[in-house]
């Protein structure tokens, strides 16, 4: 979140984050290891493009959204259960 800057100290190096959040010639919805990108909207499609997702086993998701500065965790949640959760949350206007 915040390009891995909180309170002005720059925590996580932003090169390493905009690599990590560029889509892989393979599969173009993979970024860096568990990095689900949304680039293609069809993983979430109330999301923001930009948004991206850490997903482990039992659907246990970590939800980034730079644009609305939002993190969302949900842990064993349905995973086709994610997107009505970010349309909610969005929809709500808790960004």
């Amino acid at each position: 979140m915040r390009n891995g800057k909180w309170n002005n100290k720059q925590l996580i190096s932003e090169r390493w984050l905009q690599m990590a959040r560029t889509p892989t010639p393979v599969q173009p919805t993979y970024g860096f290891m568990n990095f689900y990108l949304n680039t293609d909207k069809k993983l979430y499609p109330h999301a923001p493009a930009t948004a991206f997702a850490h997903i482990g086993a039992g659907s246990n998701i970590v939800y980034v959204d730079p644009e609305n500065d939002l993190i969302i965790v949900a842990r064993w949640i349905e995973g086709n259960a994610m997107d009505g959760m970010i349309e909610r949350v969005l929809k709500a206007g808790l960004r």
